[in-house]
């Protein structure tokens, strides 16, 4: 009888000092994960703040049996998302602050065998050279229970999220990529351009550069227009004075239209230039201009079968529907291609 009163003695001793240990056992957690993705701040922001999307990136939406729902609208404020699932029970996920571009934080709750569970979750968006480091971070505060439940578990709170931190940037990553990559192509026909007058200044390069080159051009043409009060009266283009699609390289004038004729003084680097009304086959293009050779080859092609001859005397050029530097998807840019025709 004294055997027992020991051993239960014992055994008090060893739950008393267990719950010390454990009570004053710090209970603070942080689980951090980054990534740098090459995409800008402000579609990555919106990818992550729009919940509608998590499921197409969030790695709890690939455990079995999980069932994610939105509550209420996607984005904002109390945008909220919860999700059910056997292996993790009952969850939610509220966004409760809008730092656009920059900063989100959302409020986590789980329900779990021991009890409700509780986190702060932040993500971070930061621009770093070729692209955007996104950080993603759950902080917070075990309870007494949570502290004995990861106590006597095999893997504690930062082996069961971090995995799943890592794996959803990945997915994220590989989702908006795919989103920025998507392009379309349409040989919109023959059709009559009204030309027309337009500020240009001209310069020599590779066809995979003139993009790049144009946009700086096309800010030195507008800077001249707004320092000597030039009306603006249309999109952006690029004439093709010479081009050699053989050989990759084009002598290209980028212009800016402007609703009358100008005259520039002599020795001006910016210069006013007339487009000829014509006849032209028209392609658009949906997407990043890297695909601007695809749409050229298929306008080609286009003029081509239908027996249709390249006006040798007309200077083919593009209008950029959309400025890049305004639209920071690429697939939703636009641009129009013109082939003269005789």
């Amino acid at each position: 009888m004294k055997i027992l009163k020991y051993l239960l003695f014992l055994l008090l001793i060893v739950i008393i000092a267990g719950s010390i240990y454990i009570a004053t056992k710090d209970g603070t957690y942080k689980i951090e994960s980054s990534k740098v993705i090459n995409a800008p701040a402000p579609l990555l922001f919106r990818e992550v703040a729009d919940l509608s999307n998590w499921k197409t990136w969030n790695a709890w939406s690939k455990i079995e049996g999980m069932d994610m729902d939105l509550t209420g609208e996607p984005t904002g404020a109390n945008a909220a998302i919860s999700w059910h699932a056997d292996q993790i029970r009952d969850g939610r996920i509220v966004t409760t602050a809008v730092i656009p571009y920059s900063r989100l934080q959302q409020a986590l709750t789980m329900q779990t065998i021991i009890g409700e569970a509780e986190g702060e979750i932040t993500w971070t968006f930061t621009p770093e050279d070729g692209g955007t480091r996104v950080n993603w971070t759950l902080e917070g505060e075990q309870s007494f229970k949570e502290k004995l439940a990861f106590t006597i578990q095999d893997q504690d709170l930062g082996e069961v999220f971090l995995p799943i931190f890592e794996e959803s940037l990945t997915n994220l990553e590989q989702n908006v990529i795919q989103k920025m990559e998507a392009y379309s192509i349409n040989v919109d026909g023959v059709t009559e351009h009204g030309g027309g007058y337009y500020m240009y200044t001209t310069t020599a390069s590779r066809l995979g550069e003139v993009n790049m080159r144009a946009a700086d051009m096309i800010k030195q043409v507008r800077l001249y227009m707004k320092q000597n009060n030039i009306s603006i009266s249309g999109q952006p283009l690029i004439i093709y004075n010479q081009r050699d699609d053989r050989n990759g390289t084009t002598i290209f004038s980028t212009g800016v239209p402007t609703p009358s004729q100008v005259i520039t003084p002599a020795g001006s680097e910016v210069l006013n230039g007339y487009l000829e009304p014509q006849k032209v086959v028209k392609t658009t293009l949906n997407g990043h201009h890297k695909n601007a050779a695809e749409a050229w080859e298929s306008t080609y092609r286009y003029i081509e079968e239908n027996g249709l001859i390249v006006d040798p005397n007309g200077q083919p050029f593009e209008l950029l529907i959309t400025d890049p530097a305004e639209i920071d998807n690429p697939a939703l840019w636009v641009t129009e291609i013109y082939i003269p025709v005789e």
